[in-house]
């Protein structure tokens, strides 16, 4: 029993291990697109299937090969395609060698596998009911490996224990992963994306100081130029070139802050209902702790747009993050997220029935440093539309005061 222990916790430890390695990864680097995300995940994958392999297999073969489907299962998580094929031969071929299972009927179990990926795919499935969908069939096929290849000697109630007890451990030691590398990446992401909000606000905000340090040149130019004799050849020479040089310290300063506060997007190919549910599922830890209940009608289905992940997400947790913010005291607060699509454009309607905006308000709301915040910077909105409009797309602030407000975006698909 103690070897049988000491093997699972063993095995866990290599899955495990380079799961924590790229959450630790990602939070050092921070800013990685979709792309390079999926890169490093799909290395801690392949790293945790190489420890099994190499260090897991050693008195009983069965165990190890069971949680070795559990890599595969977090590629069908995060609908990576081609990792879940190679990761699917390579649970066939050390199922084929060390249980001597027959070919057909590994073949037969992978490919449920494979169609309930794409079943999965077009119904936009929780994790939960997905780990679920997986079990059901590993359970099934399991007992008929156990019974007819693995202990076909044994007694059927003897090799229905054992099927249990392995299916135990394969369902814990998943959802303790999933659980793990989920809350690892939502914390990190949120964190992420709001910090580097704050740290646009704070960049743009630098503009007040920026001004400071253009008006002391502006200020020397005006004295000498009021000072400036015309009539003295040696003097306007002088002070000329005092001013000129002036001048081009401002032109210096200028560019180097519109160097900084210019936002720049890199557009790649994402789907956006994805991005949504992400998003959702980040921040519901903040709508739960302020107590917002929330509904969210994103369709069951595959919306490929063509934008920058993270500025996305930076404007949608901005105003998720307002819509938390401005709940009202009086009632029981909610937000609504909507999804329209007509013709080529795909509108985003994000709503909540909190404090709203008066007209005087509404008009303003995307103005630069205008905020009714305490705290505020005023730069939230101006920034968020800015980053829509680089997506040729358009925000739309509506409100009614004390009864909430709606924002829409619309992007072309």
């Amino acid at each position: 029993m103690s070897i049988i222990l000491e093997t699972i916790i063993a095995n866990t430890i290599y899955l495990l291990f380079p799961i924590a390695l790229y959450l630790v990864y990602i939070a050092y680097i921070r800013n990685m697109d979709l792309e390079e995300k999926t890169i490093f995940l799909d290395l801690a994958v392949f790293s945790s299937v190489y420890f099994i392999i190499r260090y897991g297999i050693d008195f009983d073969h069965i165990i190890p090969l069971v949680l070795l489907n559990i890599p595969l299962l977090l590629c069908y998580l995060k609908k990576n395609y081609s990792s879940s094929i190679l990761l699917s031969g390579i649970c066939i071929f050390y199922c084929y060698q060390i249980l001597k299972i027959s070919l057909f009927v590994l073949f037969v179990e992978y490919f449920i596998y494979f169609v309930l990926y794409n079943y999965v795919i077009h119904k936009r499935l929780t994790p939960p009911h997905i780990i679920n969908y997986f079990v059901l069939v590993k359970a099934f096929m399991i007992s008929l490996e156990v019974n007819l290849f693995v202990r076909p000697n044994i007694a059927p109630f003897h090799n229905a224990f054992y099927v249990f007890s392995i299916l135990i451990i394969f369902i814990i030691i998943s959802y303790f992963i999933l659980y793990f590398l989920q809350k690892g990446e939502e914390i990190m992401d949120l964190n992420a994306t709001i910090n580097e909000l704050e740290k646009e606000k704070r960049v743009r905000a630098s503009l007040f100081k920026i001004t400071h340090e253009i008006k002391n040149p502006i200020a020397v130019c005006k004295g000498y130029l009021d000072m400036m004799d015309y009539n003295d050849s040696k003097t306007v020479e002088r002070y000329t070139k005092i001013v000129k040089d002036e001048i081009g310290r401002t032109l210096v300063l200028m560019d180097d802050f519109l160097s900084c506060t210019k936002v720049k997007i890199d557009k790649e190919e994402v789907d956006l209902y994805l991005l949504l549910d992400e998003i959702s599922s980040a921040l519901t830890p903040l709508f739960k702790k302020n107590k917002i209940e929330t509904e969210f009608k994103i369709p069951d289905d595959e919306l490929y747009v063509l934008l920058d992940y993270n500025r996305m997400k930076q404007v949608l947790v901005n105003i998720l993050k307002n819509a938390i913010e401005a709940k009202s005291p009086r009632r029981k607060s909610k937000v609504w997220i909507e999804i329209i699509e007509e013709n080529n454009t795909v509108a985003i309607q994000i709503k909540d029935n909190g404090i709203g905006m008066s007209a005087a308000t509404l008009k303003r709301v995307d103005e630069m440093f205008y905020t009714t915040k305490e705290k505020g910077t005023g730069l939230g909105v101006s920034l968020s539309k800015e980053i829509i409009e680089l997506h040729n797309g358009k925000l739309k602030y509506t409100s009614t005061e004390g009864r909430g407000t709606t924002v829409t975006i619309t992007l072309p698909i």
